[in-house]
């Protein structure tokens, strides 16, 4: 009987050893193709920014010139139209976010659908904008040429609305007061802090404790499942624009803590469908010494999660 279960043991053994380099083959195979960033620059006319295997196209939009109290939306304040790719099978996975004038939406939605990509969202992110911006996600899988096609067919229709039509804006901001500050009371240690960039400070916080998928395809920070903040101003009188992130539930504590803080909320929506867990974004805008709005962000963020978002 011991000689009967020893021979088993042993081909069992020996059957695991000779499937193994098949069963990690598989997987290897498995796994979608990095993906080719010089044909993403070739075919939408823009150098990608990396980040591991996903790969991003953003166009700042410096030729609008828009305002908010007083204060001018330059593209590090939100005004930035992107498009980030990832690794899927059949190709890759698109999804952006296009930055609008409001009588650009309808050309604009009528290429992104010929295209073959999807419109997932319009909205705005601003109250008071003058002029008027709208927002459009999009998304899409498939081959990567495909998908590439169908972002220069977008940025492209936006270029040729806009020639000769639109105001150019700043191409920066005076900022004074110190970003030390909003790191101290957000509570963010070295490494997490945020960057300078044309007078405005922004912080971008990821989900880690949320693993989210669009289709199957994991959505990652840089492909904008973050809460991001953006400062400018004095210390006595700055202005914060951004986005939180929230899963269903954190919806009317996190809009609660920043009304009661003296935030505005200026919108709340989806940016993706088919997404699980289902995630709803919120945009806002507040005005005032640049310490208080930072404790009304921080605020926000304790609603989030088990202890809020992380760097």
């Amino acid at each position: 009987m011991r000689s009967t279960a020893a021979a088993l043991a042993a081909a069992t053994l020996l059957l695991l050893a000779s499937t193994a380099p098949q069963a990690a083959a598989g997987r290897e195979a498995a796994q979608p193709p990095l993906l080719d960033a010089a044909l993403i620059e070739r075919v939408v006319g823009v150098k990608p920014a990396a980040s591991g295997a996903e790969l991003k196209v953003s166009v700042p939009q410096s030729d609008l010139a828009v305002s908010v109290d007083g204060f001018a939306i330059v593209p590090a304040m939100g005004l930035t139209s992107w498009v980030g790719f990832a690794p899927a099978p059949g190709g890759a996975m698109v999804m952006g976010d296009l930055v609008l004038l409001e009588e650009e939406v309808g050309p604009v939605q009528r290429a992104v659908v010929e295209s073959g990509l999807a419109v997932t969202a319009i909205h705005h992110h601003f109250v008071r904008d003058r002029p008027k911006v709208a927002f459009m996600h999009v998304h899409g899988a498939g081959p990567l040429e495909d998908l590439a096609r169908g972002a220069r067919a977008a940025l492209d229709t936006v270029r040729r609305q806009r020639r000769g039509g639109a105001a150019s804006g700043p191409p920066s901001v005076e900022s004074t007061f110190d970003p030390r500050a909003i790191d101290r009371i957000l509570g963010l240690r070295d490494g997490q802090r945020g960057t300078s960039q044309g007078g405005v400070y922004k912080v971008t916080l990821g989900r880690p404790d949320v693993r989210l998928l669009q289709h199957g395809v994991e959505v990652s920070s840089f492909l904008g499942f973050n809460t991001w903040m953006a400062f400018q101003g004095t210390a006595e009188r700055a202005a914060v624009a951004g986005d939180f992130a929230m899963l269903e539930a954190e919806v009317a504590p996190v809009i609660a803590a920043l009304t009661r803080h003296g935030l505005e909320v200026a919108a709340v929506h989806n940016h993706m469908v088919g997404e699980e867990p289902r995630i709803v974004f919120l945009h806002f805008w507040g005005v005032g010494p640049v310490e208080a709005l930072a404790q009304a962000l921080k605020a926000g963020l304790d609603r989030l999660g088990p202890g809020g978002p992380r760097p």
